[in-house]
């Protein structure tokens, strides 16, 4: 499968159907991989300790219709050791799990930490889920544990527990921080988000310096600069494995332009570049696939559109938090990805704010291909060809994302880690 597109890339949750069956046993048979597949189970005992799946004798996992998206079937199939046995035409397949990361959230108990906790503990591939967070973790470990999935939930309070919590990691996720109200700009939440950042990537860089760093809380275009400034005077920054979450602005530009154009929302991927607040967030409307055609207005309206999806729903909630079940799903997406490129997939592409040499920037958001030693290379294509209206708007959002960068930069330098 090549796959060279922002698109999810994820396994745990795919549709399943249950239907009945003949019992089987016997020789050893591969599954083809065709869009959609029948797996039989001549007893219902091999499915009750995956992923929460209710004892049934038949299932079929469409991968069309899945939670995460086309990839999910063949995924979900290379995230299993399947053992087959056929005879009389029916087959039995046992699954056998190979969920061996750790993964921790740092903010867990918070409005993007609980949902998100729910998403990673359904992935196949986690073997073990560390919250942290300074109150009210417990309660949520409590709930997340009693779902029937695989991976093991543990929870860890106050800054004394934080060098435990990560502890063998392999992926660290930070949406810790304050959320955004009416009126309030990403940038607005600097002053309390960088000290919490710097805190909380200073622990990472003692505990688990080679875990790869997801970094949610915002605001992104300077948080991640604090990040990598942070990792270099510890000694041990390695610029593959840190990650500004921007997903959230391609789950959105996937899912304005299938509703605007009445496309299949799987088949949608467009691209966004640049940064993750406002003029900064650039979607590249001339680069969706499928190929569409859209006018000036058009081209306008949606990119406003994107850029304005967070603050819609920040107003929309009037006071009451941010957008956290849409951010929550779009770091899913983005740990999914993390978590297959680790386990050997070579074929992972996610969009992300990474530190780039594709513009004079430090830091920028583009495509990029995942490996198990982070990002293997930063996809250029994007910006090659661009029209008129986003050229200027690349332009554009230059200088507002390099005062961000500098920003996080000069607060880093004026905060000197702990040794």
């Amino acid at each position: 499968m090549k796959l060279t597109s922002c698109k999810m890339a994820a396994a745990s949750t795919a549709n399943f159907f249950t239907t009945s069956t003949a019992p089987c046993n016997s020789k050893p048979y591969m599954v083809s991989k065709s869009k959609s597949f029948g797996l039989r189970f001549n007893s219902p005992n091999y499915l009750r300790s995956f992923s929460g799946l209710k004892a049934a004798t038949s299932v079929n996992c469409e991968s069309e219709s899945s939670f995460l998206g086309k990839e999910s079937t063949a995924a979900l199939r290379d995230s299993f050791s399947p053992k087959a046995v056929k005879q009389n035409r029916d087959t039995v397949i046992r699954f056998q799990p190979r969920a061996s990361f750790k993964v921790a959230i740092l903010g867990a108990a918070g409005g993007i930490g609980q949902p998100l906790a729910l998403l990673i503990k359904m992935s196949p591939l986690v073997s073990t889920l560390h919250l942290y967070d300074i109150a009210n973790v417990r309660g949520v470990t409590a709930d997340l544990s009693h779902c029937n999935t695989p991976s093991q939930v543990l929870d860890f309070t106050g800054t004394a527990e934080l060098p435990n919590s990560l502890k063998g990691v392999d992926v660290v996720v930070i949406p810790a921080g304050v959320p955004r109200k009416p009126g309030m700009t990403r940038d607005d939440l600097f002053n309390i988000n960088a000290n919490i950042v710097k805190d909380l990537v200073e622990a990472v860089a003692d505990t688990c310096p080679d875990a790869f760093i997801h970094i949610i809380s915002n605001p992104v275009n300077s948080t991640v600069p604090i990040a990598a400034e942070v990792l270099k005077q510890k000694g041990v920054y390695d610029p593959k494995k840190l990650f500004g979450v921007t997903t959230p602005d391609v789950v959105r530009a996937n899912t304005f332009v299938a509703q605007k154009k009445n496309l299949k929302l799987i088949d949608v991927d467009v691209p966004v570049v640049g940064g993750h607040a406002g003029i900064t967030i650039l979607p590249l409307l001339s680069k969706i696939k499928p190929s569409v055609s859209l006018t000036d207005e058009e081209v306008e309206e949606l990119t406003v559109s994107i850029q304005n999806a967070g603050t819609e729903v920040v107003d929309a909630k009037a006071g009451a938090g941010s957008a956290t079940l849409s951010m929550a799903y779009a770091a899913a997406r983005f740990m999914e990805s993390s978590l297959r490129a680790l386990d050997g997939d070579s074929d992972v592409y996610e969009c992300s704010y990474v530190q780039s040499e594709l513009t004079e920037l430090p830091f920028f958001a583009s495509r990029v291909k995942l490996g198990k030693n982070g990002v293997e290379a930063v996809i250029p294509s994007d910006l090659q060809g661009l029209t008129e209206y986003e050229a200027k708007a690349l332009e554009a959002l230059k200088p507002e994302l390099k005062a961000s960068i500098e920003k996080g930069v000069a607060f880093s330098n004026k905060q000197p880690v702990a040794a």
